[in-house]
């Protein structure tokens, strides 16, 4: 049985029963049942599906150890946390965050108007709001108009001007205003990927000479007591613990000198998001070096250890961990369109009374083959491939020569790759000559963006046929006409799937933890949209398949781009009434179907008949 690594990336939210992954969850349902059910109502497609109790898992695992710290650490400020809007504004994912946070008064953190605008509106009241980034004047006032409907918000300053500005706005507004966060740029740097959101050059933050400065102006502005919170941040995804060791320490210093300077309502250090999530399916690239309660105890522990240093307040702990909460709520399921090699038939042999002599070998070789000799005669047949191909464009051979020859080497690679089935070591050396080319029916750069952008790898597995050995080395084609909409065969961590024939069965792949950012950064390449979506709810008796968002239309998606649609029908209309290859009643005919083609969807449907 092969498990995909599940038990490196799954954080036991999913299990294999059956041949099957299943949500590890109550029922314990087989995910493949699920997009079953959506195909057989229609949806057809990529889909996502999200899972709102894995989002709960995620808020009460930050929640716990956090907690859990406080208590062992005897650590006296608070605990909160708040959400980044950036990494998953979808609703689907939203609104069931809202709810599970309730609870805890888990907040939401806004880096835009819109953003902030959503946080006005569906944050749980009391719960922080944070903001992010920089602002305008425009921005700024939201901002005191969200502090005016008494939500607990906190404008974070990336530079002096938004001080300044906040300041000239306090004369205009109401008597209620927002908390003001300062944003340290720290010495300390990120690692990875994201590495330069931490560090002195980074984009965001106030440098000491300009801290100084800021509690200066809010001292003479009478300001003061707003401040509230410094804010740090390191990166998206943290993969290692040293370097947040090192940005506590320098923080929790710059947090008591301030104190020092008279900014006694200064109570809370944001630490920012950056708690990693791992990616890897492979034990030899794993992406992170520790877990969440390591995490959580290193930043109780060194908060505590500098405020006992400086005798001074433990801070109240905010962090803003969206990736974390959200990457492992949502899969995205396609299925396989086609497997190149299937194409190659004994029946599309076009053997000759008399073949060049490499081909009549390639035949032997394929018809003589078995397990004594099996590995042998695979090489043999790459080689006497690439002979022929040399040969061809020598003119010596011709295209029925070069056809009979790419027919043969890859029947015998299947059948050595079946017979040599547990001797997948020898195999390895050769798998890049041999594998399978799966075209599935998703864009890459819609669905897992920052696989295309950042070579962020993310755990690819079948939803059945688990309990079957899958043969072929396989390359991920998506269905862009692009050839960066691939998921490349790798010598290293090579991916293997199943010889199946789809058009007999329908083989669908997941792709994991894309919840975090994937849906957001998706790009219209090709004017391929968002799939089609579905909330999973389970219990301890089945599962519910609700919310169900369909994948925009073709229209819906050309008037997204700005084109006036009615303007695109009355062309496409005139035309084809203009049109003199076809009579009346075609033209109605060609007529309707343009309609329903405008009206669904552009993935695709099938390939062939």
């Amino acid at each position: 049985m092969m498990d995909y690594g599940i038990d490196i990336w799954g954080d036991e939210n999913f299990v294999i029963k059956n041949g099957k992954v299943c949500v590890n969850y109550e029922k314990k349902p087989a995910i493949i049942d699920m997009v079953k059910d959506l195909r057989n109502d229609g949806y057809r497609g990529p889909l996502l599906l999200r899972f709102p109790h894995l989002i709960k898992k995620q808020i009460e695992n930050i929640y716990g150890h956090f907690n859990k710290a406080r208590k062992e650490f005897n650590y006296k400020g608070k605990f909160n946390a708040v959400y980044p809007l950036k990494v998953n504004q979808y609703p689907g994912f939203v609104k069931n965050l809202v709810k599970f946070g309730k609870d805890y008064n888990y907040g939401l953190e806004a880096g835009s108007k819109a953003e902030l605008l959503l946080a006005m509106a569906y944050n749980n009241e009391n719960a922080p709001i944070t903001v992010n980034g920089f602002k305008d004047r425009e921005l700024i006032n939201i901002g005191f108009i969200a502090a005016e409907m008494g939500h607990n918000i906190t404008l974070t300053i990336e530079g002096l001007n938004e001080l300044e500005a906040i300041i000239d706005i306090v004369k205009e507004r109401f008597k209620p205003k927002p908390n003001i966060g300062l944003r340290v740029r720290l010495h300390s740097a990120g690692v990875g990927v994201w590495a330069k959101s931490g560090g002195i050059n980074s984009k965001f933050g106030l440098t000491s000479t300009e801290l100084i400065e800021a509690v200066n102006l809010l001292k003479e502005n009478k300001l003061l007591e707003q401040f509230t919170m410094i804010h740090f941040h390191l990166g998206s995804q943290i993969t290692e613990i040293h370097p947040l060791k090192k940005a506590l320490n320098e923080a929790g210093n710059i947090y008591t000198e301030l104190r020092k300077m008279g900014a006694k309502n200064l109570k809370a250090i944001n630490l920012g998001g950056g708690l990693a999530v791992e990616y890897s399916q492979f034990k030899n690239e794993k992406s992170r070096n520790y877990t969440l309660k390591e995490y959580a105890n290193d930043v109780i522990f060194i908060l505590k250890n500098v405020a006992e240093q400086k005798s001074d307040l433990e801070p109240d702990i905010f962090i803003e961990s969206g990736r974390f909460v959200a990457a492992n709520h949502a899969v995205l399921v396609a299925p396989v369109l086609e497997l190149f090699s299937q194409e190659y038939t004994e029946s599309k042999l076009l053997l000759k009374k008399d073949n060049p002599k490499l081909i009549d070998e390639l035949y032997d070789l394929y018809k003589s083959l078995k397990p004594s000799n099996a590995l042998e005669y695979l090489h043999d047949s790459i080689d006497h491939l690439e002979s022929i191909l040399t040969l061809f464009d020598l003119g010596y051979v011709d295209l029925k020569d070069r056809s009979n020859a790419e027919i043969l080497t890859h029947l015998i690679a299947k059948k050595a790759i079946l017979i040599l089935g547990d001797q997948q070591a020898d195999l390895l050396a050769i798998q890049d000559e041999v594998q399978e080319r799966y075209l599935v029916n998703f864009s890459l750069f819609q669905s897992i963006p920052d696989f295309w952008g950042l070579k962020q790898g993310f755990p690819i597995m079948p939803l059945n046929h688990l309990d079957e050995k899958p043969t072929r080395s396989a390359s991920i084609w998506d269905i862009t006409c692009d050839s960066d909409g691939e998921v490349s065969y790798s010598k290293n961590n090579p991916l293997f799937l199943h010889d199946i024939d789809v058009e007999k069965e329908t083989y669908f792949l997941g792709f994991f933890l894309v919840g975090a950012y994937q849906e957001v950064l998706g790009m219209k390449h090709n004017l391929f949209i968002h799939p089609t979506e579905a909330i999973i709810n389970i219990d301890e008796k089945n599962y519910q398949i609700e919310n169900i968002i369909e994948a925009q239309s073709i229209l819906d998606t050309l008037e997204d781009l700005d084109y006036d649609i009615h303007e695109v029908m009355d062309i496409l209309n005139e035309r084809i009434s203009n049109s003199k290859l076809v009579d009346e009643k075609q033209k109605k005919h060609i007529l309707g179907e343009l309609y329903l083609f405008l009206n669904d969807n552009g993935y695709l449907k099938s390939i062939g008949v």
